[in-house]
């Protein structure tokens, strides 16, 4: 199997790359349902130590850079309550987390999660978030710029390997919802 995006060894339906996975990303394969089947989620093997952005672009194809999102983790505050959310934007963008998150969430204040906060409640390795898999119940923000990609690069759940999937799919998640002007 060759990859939609980038030059990779390893190559996968992600349904069959389950064992890759962390638990929280794998039941989410399992469970996935809509348009676009599970079987045009791909997973790549990749080393952990080329899983940022610009070394893994280096290692694996230029056009991965035009083609790759990051998933963070944000919490807001407001009257004592905590709300965490997960956010969407190409690679290239940084989260507008106190303009549009902030007011998207309906908080006082917003900030990116602590990383004992994200790995925790995620299940997932920091680095290697993905939307895939995220707790019930949190907001799925994504730029609308992803959801227009053919194909989007994001992480696996961990920093060993990536997920490359049709943009539009990334609307099939719970929670999720495009939002304009989400990265800057």
């Amino acid at each position: 199997m060759r990859a939609p995006l980038g030059d990779f060894a390893d190559v996968r339906t992600a349904p069959e790359a389950l064992d890759l996975l962390p638990a929280p990303v794998a039941d989410a394969v399992r469970a996935w349902s809509g348009p676009v089947p599970a079987d045009h989620l791909v997973f790549v093997d990749s080393d952990p130590a080329v899983a940022d952005t610009a070394d893994f672009v280096a290692a694996h194809g230029s056009e991965l850079l035009s083609a790759s999102a990051n998933c963070v983790v944000v919490v807001g505050k407001r009257a004592g309550e905590t709300r965490l959310a997960a956010c969407v934007v190409p690679s290239s963008a940084r989260v507008d987390v106190n303009g549009t998150v902030r007011r998207h969430l309906g908080v006082r204040k917003a900030s990116f999660a602590p990383h004992d906060v994200a790995v925790g409640e995620s299940g997932m390795e920091y680095g290697g978030i993905t939307p895939l898999g995220l707790p019930g119940g949190w907001p799925l923000l994504i730029d609308a710029a992803v959801t227009d990609l053919p194909y989007v690069l994001i992480g696996s759940g961990r920093r060993r390997g990536k997920l490359i999937v049709p943009g539009k799919a990334l609307l099939q998640l719970p929670g999720a919802e495009a939002v304009e002007g989400l990265g800057r």
